[in-house]
């Protein structure tokens, strides 16, 4: 057969063909008119070569198996010499793979490094040469989409705070039913971002999620004018581990601890709102303030979440304990 048949039935090219020729993998005769003839055997030898290779065996290094079949077996391995093929193939793999891998180490602990060496926020501001490194996290796009109050928190004034231990960020348990006299304000919000993680594909536009990093900076700022305004405690509940948050906290030094509800406890007992991004569940932005084990007021929708430590401070002090 032409070259032009060969290469259709292997599906390569022409030139392809020629270069398993220049190898030495394949030997076509020749007619009289001194133009190759390929017979069926070429043929496969091509294919076999082509399947070897998309393996991830270089071309150069089916010799043996192209062998085993000229040799009059049924099968490229079905010969010692291409066990031993496949298993300097497996090993070569093995090797790019731990490179890969190191190096993929030594980018992640750069990309860590770099993204958090200016990214500490505290109360007097950003750190030093900080602001580029994490405006984005804590400046709020002028048309971030307000939410609108879908009636998911109207039955929780009133309700009785479940019996519920969660870990917090200190190391240890707190338990919400168990948080003593005075009030207490627990916001709960979706996901804190991190400098160096991409924050959920459309974040931006989904309404209510943008905005935990200046909520938090917010409730550290004006933790003082909280508990002066009445708070016992201040404390952050969201689903993502206790390990995530222990970040944030030290990052934006967080003088109240964040509580982590990764199996949505809280929800299924209070029957909190939530909803999904890139196909995983998160809290909505909601504000409780629970006095002596029960929830007093609720702040739902919350926005803009930069102000709402604000917001409960001002409510505090407009709706003193009694």
């Amino acid at each position: 057969m032409r070259i032009s048949e060969v290469a259709r039935r292997a599906g390569v090219t022409t030139k392809t063909v020629r270069y398993y020729e220049s190898l030495g993998l394949i030997a076509p005769a020749r007619l009289a008119n001194g133009y190759r003839d390929y017979s069926e055997h070429d043929a496969r030898l091509v294919c076999e070569a082509r399947e070897l290779n998309r393996l991830g065996i270089p071309v150069e290094r089916t010799r043996p198996f192209l062998e085993c079949l000229t040799n009059g077996r049924d099968h490229v391995d079905d010969c010692p010499s291409s066990l031993a093929g496949y298993r300097d193939a497996i090993d070569d793999l093995t090797l790019r793979i731990e490179e890969l891998t190191a190096r993929r180490s030594v980018l992640a602990r750069h990309l860590h490094e770099a993204a958090h060496r200016n990214s500490r926020v505290d109360a007097s501001g950003i750190e030093g040469n900080a602001a580029g490194a994490a405006s984005h996290l804590t400046e709020l796009p002028a048309d971030l989409p307000v939410p609108e109050d879908d009636g998911a928190a109207a039955h929780l004034p009133g309700r009785a705070v479940p019996e519920l231990e969660l870990p917090d960020t200190a190391g240890g348990t707190v338990s919400l039913h168990a948080l003593g006299e005075g009030r207490s304000v627990l916001y709960c919000y979706p996901l804190t971002g991190r400098p160096d993680t991409d924050l959920p594909e459309g974040w931006n536009s989904i309404p209510g999620a943008r905005g935990c990093t200046s909520e938090a900076c917010d409730f550290r700022d004006h933790h003082d004018d909280l508990e002066a305004a009445g708070a016992t405690h201040v404390l952050g509940l969201s689903s993502q581990d206790t390990a995530y948050q222990q970040e944030v906290v030290e990052r934006l030094r967080l003088p109240f601890p964040m509580l982590s509800d990764t199996g949505f406890r809280l929800s299924a007992m209070l029957g909190l709102p939530t909803f999904e991004a890139d196909g995983v569940p998160l809290y909505k932005r909601i504000t409780l303030v629970i006095r002596d084990g029960v929830i007093e007021h609720v702040f739902y929708p919350v926005f803009p979440p930069n102000t709402h430590a604000q917001q409960v401070r001002a409510w505090l002090r407009d709706n003193p304990a009694t």
